[in-house]
C-alpha cells in the first residue's frame, strides 16, 4: 500500500482538496453556489440530504461535470488544469455498481489498474494486493456477477486503491451490508486513515457510520456549506448534557431546574435529557433533586451524536 508515481512525497501541510467559489450549474438550477471548502488530512464526512450538493462535489472534483466558476485544487495542483494528473491522485468508490459483466474480481481490479495507468504487469500485481487487503483473495477468479452486496462493495474499494492514491472518494460504501459487512467496512477504512495514512472523503447519508470513523466534517445544504470542523467542535452544544431519570414530584422538580437555570425537561416516565448553566456540572441537578423532595434514579453524561449536530447546523428538528 505505499504511495508512488507523481504523488509520492506530498506536502504534508498542503491540503487534499481545495474547493474555491465552486458554482455548478445544470441548466438553471445551482446544484453547488459559491462552495468554498477545504478538507483537512485523514478521514472527513461528507454530509447533507438528498439534493444538498455532494454529488455534484464529487463530479466536479473527478472531471465528471464541469464547474459553471471557482477552482479545485488537488494537493495544490489545479485540477482543472491538470486533470488527468489529478485523477491519478484520487482513488474513486461510486455508489452504484460499475463493473463489466463477465469479469472476474481480478480482471475487474487489474483493469481500473491499467485504465489507471499502471502497466499491466504492475495492475496484475496490484490487483493481487489490494483483493486480499479487502478480503477477496480466495473470490478473486470468480465473476463479480455472482458476488453478493458485501462482496461487490469491496470489489469497488479494490478497485479505488489498485493504483496507490493517496485520496480516495468512498461514495455511500456501506450501502447495503448488514451490520457485520458495515463493521467490516468501517474497519478498513479506519485502517486505511491510521494504518496506510490515506486521505479519504467519506460521502454518506448513515450518520452512525460517519460518526465512527471521521475526526472532521463538512455538511452541505442546497449547494451551500453550513457547518464544517472538527466533529468534537460541530456538536450541537459542548457544555455536558446529563441523561437523567427521576422519580418524585415532576412539577416540583422542574420549576425548580427552570430557577437554577437548567435547559431541558422531562417526560411523563420523569426521563429527559438536562443542560445544567455554564460551570454548573451535576451537581445542581442533585441540588433541585433535594429542593424538589425527589429522587435522581439514573444519571449519565451524554456526548450529542453528529446526527444531532446534523440537525442543529441544518436548523431542523431531527
Amino acid at each position: 500500500m505505499n504511495r508512488r508515481h507523481d504523488v509520492a512525497g506530498l506536502d504534508p501541510a498542503v491540503a487534499p482538496i481545495q474547493i474555491r467559489n465552486l458554482t455548478v450549474e445544470y441548466g438553471k438550477v445551482a446544484a453547488l453556489d459559491g462552495l468554498d471548502l477545504e478538507f483537512p488530512r485523514g478521514c472527513v464526512g461528507l454530509l447533507g440530504p438528498n439534493g444538498a450538493g455532494k454529488s455534484s462535489t464529487l463530479k466536479a472534483v473527478l472531471g465528471f461535470v464541469r464547474p459553471t466558476a471557482g477552482r479545485i485544487h488537488i494537493y495544490g495542483l489545479d485540477a482543472g488544469r491538470n486533470l488527468r494528473t489529478a485523477r491519478r491522485r484520487i482513488g474513486y468508490m461510486p455508489e452504484r455498481d460499475t463493473y463489466l459483466a463477465g469479469l472476474t474480481g481480478f480482471k475487474a481490479v487489474s483493469l481500473a489498474g491499467e485504465l489507471s495507468g499502471l502497466p499491466r504487469s504492475e495492475a496484475y500485481l496490484r490487483a493481487h494486493e489490494v483483493l486480499h487487503y479487502t478480503g477477496l483473495g480466495e473470490a478473486r477468479y470468480r465473476d463479480v456477477e455472482g458476488y453478493s452486496t458485501g462482496m461487490r462493495q469491496r470489489v469497488k474499494l479494490a478497485q479505488a486503491l489498485v493504483h496507490d492514491p493517496p485520496l480516495l472518494f468512498l461514495d455511500e460504501p456501506t450501502n447495503g451490508l448488514d451490520p457485520e459487512g458495515r463493521r467490516e467496512m468501517l474497519s478498513l477504512i479506519q485502517d486505511l486513515t491510521e494504518n496506510h495514512h490515506k486521505d479519504i472523503v467519506l460521502s454518506t447519508h448513515i450518520l452512525n457510520d460517519a460518526e465512527a470513523v471521521v475526526d472532521w466534517v463538512a455538511i452541505l445544504r442546497e449547494g451551500r456549506l453550513v457547518g464544517a470542523g472538527p466533529a468534537q467542535e460541530i456538536l450541537p452544544e459542548s457544555r455536558p448534557t446529563f441523561r437523567v431519570r427521576l422519580s418524585g414530584d415532576l412539577d416540583a422538580f422542574r420549576t425548580t431546574l427552570s430557577r437554577l437555570g437548567v435547559s431541558g425537561d422531562l417526560d411523563s416516565r420523569g426521563a429527559g435529557l438536562l443542560l445544567p448553566p455554564p460551570g454548573a456540572g451535576s451537581r445542581i441537578l442533585f441540588q433541585a433533586a433535594r429542593e424538589a423532595s425527589a429522587c435522581i434514579l439514573s444519571l449519565q453524561p451524554h456526548r450529542p451524536s453528529l446526527e444531532e449536530a446534523f440537525f442543529h447546523a441544518l436548523d431542523e428538528e431531527p
